[in-house]
């Protein structure tokens, strides 16, 4: 084990077409591993991530089963050749669920219904067309803060993802939305642009699939984490199960505190983050949470071979 890495696990935004296609032709482990997640769902998760349809795997409940599978497929292949075990894990968001498969905590198998079920929970929490999500870049914190409360008129806005220090995600009622987009203009943000998804996650709205999420966590057979696991609510390694739990079913309505979570892994002594799953998209974020911070992904064989490389 090396005492200053830690893995991180992406969440929704990083799922592509054709993912891990260069590592699928060169490694069964791959295949394997979304053959048996296609076991669990009943449909050919491999052959949707290859070659789409893109609308459809961009759907909330197709996506976070596939953006989970890819990550623990590089994991596992991570693992299969001897690559080092990292201190830490971390998720962001949706990859909170990859990194507790990782962390031995949650069966794959499992893990894979339960994503694809909180998918459903969370469409179903806000009808389309009803929500909406926003990215604000160049704002400080305050102000996007400042910029929903003025925005909100008795409807739900609020900053849902603190990604990087200047890049905020908002989410809420797409009116309400609408409106804090503006309000951030006007107070100077870079850019203010909503983004293409259908379900506001991370906020207030997401309370009652929350609740309905319980049933499904509660049924789940838990093992306390062999590896510690930052939670993106409470910024904080959380070993005990029960606090875990808590923390799983209120990230639903609650923000993405990662830049305070790469903060966390930092004062703990990680000097080396390496993005485990489809895309880079923590990687870039990842080098402005915390100065100096070395990045590393494994989207690629390239990618792979230079992170395992540079780990030695």
């Amino acid at each position: 084990m090396s005492a200053s890495l830690a893995f991180v696990f992406p969440g929704q935004g990083s799922q592509s077409l054709a993912m891990l296609a260069e590592h699928g032709a060169q490694q069964p482990l791959i295949i394997d591993t979304f053959a048996e997640a296609s076991d669990a769902l009943g449909y050919d998760l491999w052959a949707l991530t290859q070659q789409g349809p893109e609308e459809q795997l961009n759907q909330t409940d197709k996506t976070q089963p596939a953006i989970l599978t890819a990550s623990i497929a590089l994991w596992r292949l991570w693992q299969a050749q001897g690559g080092v075990r990292p201190a830490f894990v971390a998720g962001h968001s949706l990859g909170e669920y990859s990194a507790l498969v990782a962390a031995g905590s949650l069966d794959f198998a499992a893990a894979v219904k339960l994503v694809e079920h909180r998918g459903r929970l969370m469409q179903q929490a806000v009808p389309a067309g009803q929500g909406g999500m926003a990215a604000i870049l160049g704002l400080d914190d305050a102000d996007v803060l400042a910029a929903c409360a003025e925005a909100a008129q008795d409807e739900v806005v609020s900053a849902v993802n603190f990604n990087a220090p200047g890049q905020v995600v908002i989410a809420g009622a797409a009116p309400a939305v609408a409106r804090a987009v503006e309000a951030c203009k006007a107070r100077g943000a870079k850019r203010a642009m909503p983004l293409p998804v259908s379900v506001p996650s991370h906020c207030a709205l997401m309370r009652p699939a929350a609740e309905r999420f319980a049933e499904a966590v509660a049924a789940i057979a838990w093992q306390a984490p062999q590896i510690p696991l930052v939670q993106n609510v409470s910024a904080a390694a959380v070993a005990d199960l029960d606090a875990l739990k808590r923390d799983l079913l209120a990230q639903l309505y609650s923000p993405v505190r990662w830049v305070e979570s790469m903060v966390c892994l930092a004062d703990q002594g990680v000097t080396d983050l390496v993005e485990c799953g489809p895309g880079k998209v923590l990687s870039g974020l990842n080098k402005r949470c915390v100065k100096g911070i070395n990045t590393h992904n494994l989207d690629t064989p390239d990618a792979f071979a230079a992170t395992r490389a540079a780990l030695a």
